[in-house]
């Protein structure tokens, strides 16, 4: 079973040609699915009010739909999103005679720059991300799964049951997990994709895992489900950041950030900065809570005081 999961920049509802609607919070998810193939629409329906819905919606995402309106402060801060968390496939959709030449200086040296400007026909796009979907996902990982949180609630006859994309490795029925960053442990009593039961997940799959041994008061969003010794849990960041060439605000000792990875999204203070180098500092943050992740990949750096964009760029992970 192939699964694409896409982040849908446009105005909110956009999707809903597309696919079939489904979870609605600060994100709304639609699904597309065809036989075994299945693509999650994820469109961050609570941004711009608030930054964090973008984030969730870049981060969980392998390619993004951008849908240009306007090119304007808005559109240049979800391009920043989509540079930061290094979503690197993705397609263009134009808009009000809006043409690629007025585009092209905005995206040159983003990510965006590789994206592919295609019609603004739903049908169309429908089985374009079905067809992509079909050609392959993320690479097959040989570590236990890793499960971020993003919805829970509790099903009667079901008990706690919780929602979020596979981010690495394979979950498996009756695997015994622990609720990072906390030591709660949990056991997979099922698992659902797009309503069908099955006894393994991989990344990039989008799930529903029904729980044993832990309830909806002992959860939180962002938590990872996990039984991968590996995953570290840190209340300090220190490395060279790497700014964006838009972010004009010096970091500075004491500004307090956003630190994203995966579903968390944690304030962090920041203790010192060095080096000469004004666009790669060197940088050290203390987070307010345990920050999860495997060794490499990025956290991205968001100041939420920042205006009209509030992405800085993102800080290594090791």
């Amino acid at each position: 079973m192939a699964n694409l999961n896409v982040a849908v920049i446009a105005p909110n509802g956009y999707s809903k040609d597309i696919g079939k609607k489904g979870t609605v919070s600060d994100i709304t998810l639609y699904d597309i699915k065809q036989g075994s193939t299945t693509v999650t629409l994820l469109e961050p329906t609570g941004y711009p009010d608030r930054l964090a819905p973008l984030f969730y919606s870049a981060s969980m995402s392998d390619r993004a739909l951008v849908v240009v309106e306007a090119i304007d402060a808005k559109l240049g801060e979800c391009m920043v999103m989509l540079h930061s968390v290094g979503v690197s496939e993705g397609y263009i959709v134009l808009r009000n005679f809006i043409a690629p030449e007025q585009l092209a200086p905005l995206i040159k040296g983003t990510v965006l720059e590789s994206y592919e400007i295609i019609e603004d026909d739903a049908t169309a796009i429908r089985e374009f991300l079905l067809a992509a979907a079909q050609d392959g996902g993320r690479p097959a990982e040989d570590v236990p799964g890793a499960v971020p949180v993003d919805h829970f609630f509790n099903v009667k006859g079901v008990g706690t049951v919780v929602l979020g994309m596979v981010a690495r490795g394979t979950i498996r029925k009756h695997d015994a997990l622990t609720a990072l960053p906390t030591e709660r442990s949990a056991q997979v009593r099922s698992i659902q994709k797009h309503d069908d039961d099955f006894d393994e997940a991989v990344a990039g799959d989008r799930v529903g895992l029904a729980l044993k041994n832990i309830s909806v008061e002992e959860l939180d969003r962002g938590m990872v489900l996990s039984a991968d010794a590996s995953l570290k849990r840190t209340t300090e960041l220190s490395g060279n950041a790497e700014l964006v060439g838009f972010w004009k605000h010096p970091l500075k000792e004491g500004m307090v950030l956003h630190v994203g990875h995966w579903m968390q999204f944690i304030p962090a203070r920041i203790t010192s900065v060095g080096g000469t180098d004004v666009r790669r500092p060197q940088v050290t943050m203390t987070l307010e809570k345990p920050l999860v992740h495997p060794a490499g990949g990025r956290a991205v750096l968001m100041y939420l005081d920042g205006g009209k964009l509030r992405v800085a760029g993102w800080l290594p992970l090791e």
